[in-house]
């Protein structure tokens, strides 16, 4: 077990960014503002809750199941074919922290740090794409300082700093030509490590009593990650640029009484900045090599409920609906088989005190099947892996909020 998580939103974003979110799905959760998670899905949120301290620490366990099925790869020269690689997926573990504090009625600060990115994928070494991939694994932890500040009754204005830490490795398989006849293949392994910075902007709009309103933008995050290239015969340092996408997100929460409270978000990630991953050699600058990812922007759309069942208990549930960011089975990779996908969620948040709650929620994950008919980068060693991947993600959450 691995504290990281796989690409649970799109592409290789992690959408768990606190335990009490998984409950309803993650549906508008940049108008919730019950705890200081707000501090990542919307600073602005902060200005929200009462005066004092508040902490919210929580962790995420994800179980995802991950297997591919051949339909027709190709042989590369006389080297067996292989096999669907096992099971690729596991469970990992996410965690993250919140803290905010009032400084004046109107002013408040905090600090959330959480894994924003990260996949871990593993097949066998004996997978028949294993010459595209075989163990792959990117950790990108956010640490966020943020500020909040309430205009007046109607409008919050919140800002956060996103200082990055950004690590890929990736390995793979590639065969050893030098013993042909012989049928041996050789690891190699890339790896790189980058520390970039962006920001984010949140607005909080209390149209009504029972109506606000939540809008959200997080930047880019450029990164210029170094390392080096292992292979058979040599370490090579190497370095490849990567831009992290942005996303913005608009989202409304409404009471329709006094016990039941409805959540919906509509959410844009731009990956289209992220459109291959292009190894350069760090002495030269000669490419190493090209991988085409043909990531394209995302959308995502959530649903969700809240339903004070007493004075300590309220119930959660909620739907939502996230994109892919890879659309055709050409541009899909089997290190991130990424596919659409469909998220049911229940939960609860139970008051302990007056000062102290926790939030238990759970959420089952439907991936589309995810064709691939996709062509080894490396034009020496041509072969076409044609198939389709099942994967389906089950995840438990808990979450403990102290105010003081």
């Amino acid at each position: 077990m691995a504290v990281m998580g796989n690409a649970f939103a799109q592409g290789f974003a992690l959408q768990n960014q606190n335990g009490a979110g998984t409950g309803y799905a993650y549906a508008g959760a940049a108008a919730v503002a019950e705890d200081a998670s707000t501090i990542y899905f919307n600073p602005a949120g902060m200005t929200y809750l009462p005066s004092g301290h508040h902490v919210s620490v929580a962790l995420t366990l994800l179980d995802r199941s991950l297997k591919f099925n051949n339909n027709g790869s190709d042989r590369l020269l006389s080297y067996p074919l292989g096999d669907n690689g096992g099971q690729a997926g596991g469970q990992v573990l996410v965690p993250a922290g919140y803290w905010t504090m009032s400084v004046t009625p109107e002013l408040r600060v905090g600090l959330g740090v959480s894994p924003t990115f990260g996949s871990s994928t593993e097949w066998s070494d004996t997978f028949v794409g294993r010459y595209q991939g075989v163990s792959s694994e990117i950790k990108a932890i956010n640490a966020n300082p943020s500020i909040a500040w309430r205009a007046n009754d109607v409008f919050s204005l919140g800002l956060g700093l996103n200082i990055v830490e950004f690590e890929a490795d990736l390995r793979g398989m590639v065969p050893v030509t030098a013993l042909l006849p012989a049928t041996v293949d050789a690891k190699t392994k890339l790896f790189g490590s980058d520390t970039g910075y962006g920001y984010n902007l949140g607005a909080m709009l209390q149209l009504a009593p029972a109506t606000r309103l939540g809008l959200t933008y997080r930047s880019k995050i450029g990164l210029q990650v170094k390392g080096y290239l292992e292979t058979p015969s040599q370490n090579i340092p190497a370095e490849v640029v990567v831009e992290l996408p942005d996303n913005a997100s608009l989202a409304v929460s409404h009471m329709i009484n006094e016990r039941l409270q409805l959540l919906g978000d509509f959410t844009w990630t731009g990956w289209s900045s992220l459109p291959a991953l292009i190894v350069k050699s760090q002495a030269s600058g000669a490419v190493l090599s090209n991988e085409n990812l043909g990531f394209k922007d995302s959308y995502r759309l959530g649903l969700g409920m809240q339903y004070r069942y007493g004075d300590t208990l309220r119930l959660r549930g909620g739907f939502a609906y996230d994109q892919s960011a890879v659309r055709n089975a050409a541009d899909r990779i089997v290190r991130l088989p990424d596919s659409d996908r469909t998220w049911i969620a229940l939960g609860f948040n139970h008051q302990l005190n007056k000062q102290t709650s926790v939030d238990v929620g759970y959420a089952h994950l439907f991936f589309d099947k995810a064709a691939i008919d996709r062509t080894n980068s490396n034009p020496l060693l041509t072969q076409v892996i044609r198939g389709s991947f099942d994967a389906s993600v089950d995840i438990l959450s808990v979450q403990l909020n102290h105010h003081y």
